[in-house]
């Protein structure tokens, strides 16, 4: 498909948004990438594009500090991440864009409620959660472009300090976008060059909404922000829902 220059410059100004968000918190970014660029964009090319500027993100994060990651959490994570990627390229290409755009937006609507009125227990869960949370990452993130969610409701529960919580989702984001650009190459959606003209704006404009995230980091606070998403992924996620009911 074709994109103009202001079309390009929305999905810049949105993969900058997306790059902030994940340089706070280490997830998220895709939640509001995504169901913002479909108004603009279909969702199979949305998803492509911005897997590019989400790898490059979790580049950035996961090699920043890797001391920090727990490397036993993302060896037990890697290997249902792989399965649930295989699992979600497969549904990807044989779902109707209708289709697509409502679970994208139940699924956005579902984890804002669940980020609003669900305040998990402090006591740690088992590491056998680990093979869930990788395998439906896997899933949602080439679905959806959004794995970050069940790997952090995952870590949020052992127990981890603030920096080896993002060192790790840094990790694990590497692992499962690693994956969904190489599903995306398999299946031919980043073949498209009109996502690498787009892409040419929205990676390096990404890379400094992360750098802008790195000073703010530790000025934030990082709950806040989050509610602040929250909200704005209801709104985001209910006009996808519309948009696929009318």
């Amino acid at each position: 498909m074709q994109l103009d220059p202001a079309q390009i410059a929305a999905l810049a100004a949105i993969a900058f948004a997306g790059a902030l968000i994940f340089g706070i918190t280490g997830f998220g970014a895709a939640l509001v990438t995504i169901p913002l660029a479909t108004h603009l964009v279909p969702l199979q090319f949305a998803l492509a594009l911005f897997a590019l500027s989400d790898l490059a993100n979790a580049l950035r994060i996961g090699l920043e500090n890797p001391r920090h990651a727990v490397r036993a959490e993302w060896i037990r994570l890697m290997p249902m991440i792989l399965a649930g990627t295989a699992v979600g390229v497969t549904v990807l290409v044989h779902l109707p864009r209708t289709a697509a755009m409502l679970a994208l937006g139940v699924f956005v609507v579902g984890f804002a409620f669940y980020g609003l009125l669900f305040r998990p227990s402090a006591a740690a869960i088992s590491p056998r959660w680990a093979w869930v949370a990788g395998f439906t990452g896997g899933i949602t993130s080439t679905l959806f472009g959004a794995g970050g969610p069940p790997y952090a409701m995952y870590l949020s529960r052992r127990r981890l300090a603030k920096e080896q919580f993002r060192a790790t989702m840094g990790f694990a984001a590497m692992t499962s976008i690693s994956l969904r650009v190489t599903a995306f190459l398999i299946t031919g959606l980043l073949l498209d060059k009109s996502v690498w003209i787009a892409a040419a704006a929205v990676v390096p404009t990404s890379y400094v909404g992360i750098s802008v995230a790195n000073h703010l980091y530790l000025r934030i606070s990082r709950d806040a922000l989050l509610r602040a998403v929250f909200v704005m992924l209801l709104f985001s996620g209910g006009s996808l829902v519309y948009r696929a009911l009318v």
